[in-house]
């Protein structure tokens, strides 16, 4: 089984300034309590105010975790953010591009704005903050690290959730073309494609009906026949971000207990389904998510 004991030092990422996307909430919020935790100072972007003051007295010492809200949609509100950090506390070394937005529906009543809400987040958002970051450290010939979250869909697809397997792929792409490009500019750019790791609200989306063998959850699904954690994807993180492994770039790392190499595609199962059980999930997912907004106003 995982354990939570760090094999890192804890000052591995003393000295370094590491932006999470996302960070709010899930795997960007779980991630940078780990991050602090080995002396990184962590910068928090998010769209919700309250979620990100709660997520920083959550990750780490007074002046160790700093949040803006920032919609990484927006460019030019991308760029004033990173212009904010730079002056106020100095060059990051480090972006985790983790802002993402996803539901599974049947693509043929998938809306333009569906498509819109889910693609930009991700695809739009990782461009603009790379650009941003990257833009910076070209010009003032500093080194940097682009971890980009993704999923095992870049290389498989993935059923239901077709704006997100097409907007990761997006980020794929991305990840390997900058990686040559920005190399002899000391900046490495990598990705992580975790398996299925339970979160908060998230983890309900993506799991939307309880019929046996449908749903995208189940451990009995992964070869090592259990979920993934946070801390296991948080030390894969910390060893990328940190000076351990300067030559390596380009690359998407899949960490999800052998899941994609035994397939089928994440979300097959739900073909499946009727007409009527997306009926059903659709009115439980609108419930899920006002409750979960009702309780983040508490």
């Amino acid at each position: 089984m995982a354990t939570t004991k760090s094999v890192f030092a804890p000052d591995l990422l003393a000295g370094h300034r590491i932006l999470i996307t996302g960070g709010g909430t899930g795997l960007g919020r779980g991630v940078a309590a780990h991050l602090t935790a080995h002396g990184a100072q962590v910068h928090l972007w998010g769209r919700r105010e309250t979620v990100l003051a709660e997520a920083a007295e959550g990750a780490g010492e007074p002046g160790m975790v700093h949040y803006q809200t920032v919609d990484v949609r927006d460019a030019e509100q991308v760029d004033a953010a990173m212009a904010e950090i730079w002056s106020g506390h100095g060059p990051l070394t480090g972006v985790i591009n983790n802002a993402a937005a996803n539901f599974i529906a049947p693509t043929k009543s998938l809306s333009a704005r569906g498509f819109e809400a889910v693609s930009s987040t991700v695809m739009n958002g990782s461009f603009n903050t790379t650009h941003a970051a990257g833009r910076r450290w070209i010009e003032q010939g500093l080194p940097g690290v682009v971890l980009s979250t993704l999923t095992t869909w870049v290389w498989s697809g993935s059923a239901f959730v077709v704006p997100s397997a097409m907007a990761k792929a997006a980020v794929h792409a991305m990840t390997m073309s900058l990686a040559v490009e920005w190399a002899r500019y000391g900046i490495r750019l990598n990705a992580l494609a975790p398996g299925p790791i339970p979160t908060d609200y998230a983890w309900e989306m993506l799991n939307p009906t309880d019929k046996s063998g449908v749903g995208a959850t189940q451990a009995d699904q992964v070869p090592m026949g259990r979920m993934g954690t946070v801390e296991e994807l948080a030390n894969l993180t910390v060893f990328l971000l940190s000076d351990a492994c300067p030559y390596l770039t380009g690359e998407t790392i899949a960490m999800d207990g052998g899941q994609r190499l035994a397939g089928p595609g994440t979300f097959a199962g739900l073909t499946a389904l009727s007409d009527e059980d997306w009926t059903e999930i659709r009115e439980q997912s609108k419930k899920a998510s006002a409750a979960a907004k009702a309780q983040r106003s508490v």
